[in-house]
């Protein structure tokens, strides 16, 4: 499903326009996933990012082009390819961060509640929407990699990394945040990570963001990091995408960050 031939977008942030299915088709009412029925979720009424970005194409680091769009301007059915049925993505759906501690670890939320929160934080399926989370990337048509990034604020659940030995307001709506990389299982290891850092740091600047930040992890030479560690990054993409390191806080962890 691969984005149609079109002079410009108007959809939010940085993109080359989705698939006919997205911009053409009005999203299903319902879809079924395992034995519940998500209706498609209320339009959100809060406004992170205003429409009104160029268009553009990233680039791979072979150099192929890629395509990246906000979250918004894909169906919902192309995050559920990137997510997959199974593994740690498929189980968070990026909800980690943005749940209490009780719906995450005391009395969970089920996959499908965290399914149908994240289609109402994209609004995914709705291109000409002003609302979204997060970025989606396409090679040769196909939904292939996802990237968090919204103001840091819309984050209920961080952690220590971000404010340990550091003068923060954690309510700095200007501030945003990279919280999680997805790449789908067939294109991992290709380095699409990459052209997604690049994108959101133009995304967060182009939406009036004073600064964008990174919470990686290090990785060493022939040692492997499991994929459920790996989903914040790597300090290697984030230094290819400009930034640098402002703190230290863990053995494995750093805090990475441009001021803009």
């Amino acid at each position: 499903m691969g984005p149609p031939s079109r002079a410009s977008t108007a959809a939010v942030g940085i993109g080359q326009g989705m698939s006919d299915r997205a911009s053409n088709v009005a999203p299903n009412p319902a879809t079924r996933i395992g034995e519940r029925q998500l209706a498609t979720p209320a339009r959100p009424d809060h406004g992170l990012f205003k429409s009104g970005s160029a268009a553009r194409l990233g680039r791979m680091p072979d150099g192929d082009p890629i395509s990246i769009v906000p979250a918004n301007e894909g169906p919902c059915e192309d995050l559920d390819a990137i997510f997959g049925s199974r593994g740690y993505p498929a189980r968070c759906r990026c909800q980690r961060f943005k749940t209490t501690a009780d719906e995450w670890w005391h009395n969970p939320i089920s996959v499908e509640e965290r399914i149908f929160r994240q289609r109402q934080q994209t609004d995914c399926g709705y291109p000409g929407s002003g609302v979204t989370s997060g970025l989606v990337s396409y090679l040769d048509g196909k939904p292939v990699g996802w990237c968090a990034v919204e103001p840091r604020s819309e984050y209920m659940r961080l952690g220590q990394t971000p404010w340990k030995g550091r003068s923060e307001d954690e309510d700095d709506a200007t501030v945003w945040a990279i919280t999680c990389f997805v790449v789908r299982v067939g294109y991992r290891r290709q380095g699409l990570t990459y052209p997604l850092a690049r994108a959101a740091v133009e995304f967060a600047r182009e939406n009036g963001a004073s600064a964008i930040e990174g919470y990686p992890m290090i990785t060493e030479p022939g040692k492997d990091v499991t994929w459920g560690e790996l989903y914040v990054g790597t300090r290697q993409v984030f230094k290819a995408a400009g930034f640098e390191q402002v703190s230290h806080p863990s053995k494995r962890r750093v805090v990475m960050r441009i001021d803009f």
